[in-house]
């Protein structure tokens, strides 16, 4: 079966079929523009996402900035999204380039994450929580994304939970940073092919345009 890395431009659907860690259903479809703890939600917004957009808004300034949305966002075992990832996820959907999440913003975001959890809980395949580097081959393969064995534990041993233990297994992959993973695998696939003219499988790159795309990379 395969499988496609969710679009964030998508997140600003309404109505997705389920949603991330709790029963919230419906999205605004808007672009983004900022709302007031006094004013209340959107039109057409779900009371349980506002609630928890304001909870996490201790500053109460009506959008989020990157601690607050980290306070947010949590994996299935309670631990906060890693900074890095909360950073990337920011970048994508601060469509305003304001510096902060306001509702609307929030709310495709939240969607975005609930699409990568279906993703995340469908290969993990033995429940544990965490991808480990077999189920990482198999969700990229999906994607179609077919990186060598060499590649495949540099992304495991990159994004891994913890440190590996030259006496046991890399630890395996949470939630936060396997999406973190596939993003950027997909931005450098795609950055790869764009300069890629001719289709060949090679590229050609001065030390300038080299450090561009590493740093952008998310």
């Amino acid at each position: 079966m395969s499988y496609y890395t969710p679009n964030p431009a998508s997140a600003y659907t309404s109505n997705p079929a389920s949603s991330y860690s709790s029963n919230l259903s419906r999205y605004p479809s808007s672009r983004p523009r900022p709302y007031s703890h006094q004013q209340g939600p959107p039109a057409g917004s779900d009371p349980q996402l506002w609630q928890w957009f304001c909870a996490v808004d201790t500053d109460r300034s009506g959008a989020l900035s990157v601690t607050e949305l980290q306070d947010a966002l949590v994996n299935g075992n309670w631990t906060k999204f890693d900074l890095d990832t909360v950073k990337m996820l920011m970048n994508i959907f601060d469509t305003d380039r304001s510096g902060t999440i306001g509702f609307n913003e929030f709310a495709g975001l939240w969607k975005y994450i609930a699409e990568w959890q279906r993703v995340f809980k469908h290969f993990d395949r033995d429940h544990s929580g965490s991808i480990e580097g077999r189920e990482l081959a198999e969700a990229l393969r999906s994607f179609g994304y077919n990186l060598s064995p060499s590649l495949l534990q540099a992304l495991e041993i990159r994004y891994a939970s913890g440190a590996p233990s030259a006496y046991g297994p890399t630890p395996g992959i949470t939630f936060d940073r396997f999406v973190r993973a596939c993003v950027t695998v997909k931005t450098l696939t795609e950055t790869f092919q764009r300069a890629d003219h001719d289709n060949d499988g090679w590229i050609q790159l001065n030390y300038e345009e080299f450090l561009k795309i590493s740093l952008n990379a998310p």
